[in-house]
């Protein structure tokens, strides 16, 4: 099953619709993966009246091929290592620790740019879902997968518009949900099944979740009205 959407937008209302069960569910967060999971989670959040947060990952890309991902870094400390692809371009364990160290900066950056003085959310006993733009190694949400389960959610339910088979089946044996709506064979890269793929600035990312945070207050304070 393929699909072709017209920009992230659209993937995250598609999405929306696969996950009306959560609706209004006190217990439900979603966090996004910065930049790109940003948009697709925001429209999630809105048809859900679901609270919006990041989840920040670094993919850690092979020098000169940054699109490809040799690993991924998380917060807490958390690194996942994709060895069938470190094997098969004989990558070198200096060559990672480098990316690894120029990776966390930049997750450092990003946290002061994105959440600055807020609070990082509770993730205990509560049901996550986690939203990207398309996963195409896996290596970045399954660091994110790892980095939440050291916090002990309740559940963990991964969305994502589009991502092979293959990661699909490996990421159901690790959390509690996963809902693709594109399974394209092969992938080759995530921006192919998208017409508009154009990048998400921080702005951008800053902006969506300023307001998603405001509408949902606002409706919930209606919803307690």
């Amino acid at each position: 099953m393929s699909l072709i959407f017209q920009n992230r937008t659209e993937a995250g209302l598609r999405l929306a619709e696969k996950l009306a069960i959560y609706r209004h569910r006190p217990d439900t967060l979603i966090l996004a993966l910065p930049r790109g999971g940003v948009p697709v989670a925001f429209e999630i959040a809105q048809k859900l009246n679901l609270p919006l947060d990041i989840c920040l990952v670094r993919k850690l890309g092979v020098p000169g091929r940054k699109e490809l991902a040799m690993g991924a870094i998380a917060s807490g400390g958390v690194r996942v290592i994709n060895q069938e692809v470190v094997d098969w371009l004989k990558i070198s364990p200096d060559i990672i620790e480098n990316v690894a160290r120029e990776e966390q900066r930049e997750l450092e950056r990003r946290d002061r740019a994105y959440r600055g003085n807020q609070p990082v959310p509770l993730i205990k006993n509560q049901t996550i879902i986690l939203v990207d733009d398309g996963i195409a190694t896996g290596s970045t949400i399954k660091a994110a997968i790892s980095t939440l389960k050291q916090q002990q959610p309740q559940a963990i339910i991964v969305a994502v518009p589009v991502a092979p088979e293959i990661v699909c089946q490996e990421l159901a044996t690790e959390v509690e949900q996963v809902i693709c709506l594109s399974i394209p064979e092969p992938l080759h890269s995530i921006s192919l099944w998208y017409e508009d793929f154009s990048q998400t600035t921080d702005d951008e990312v800053r902006y969506l979740l300023a307001k998603a945070n405001q509408l949902y207050e606002v409706k919930s304070h209606q919803v307690r009205s």
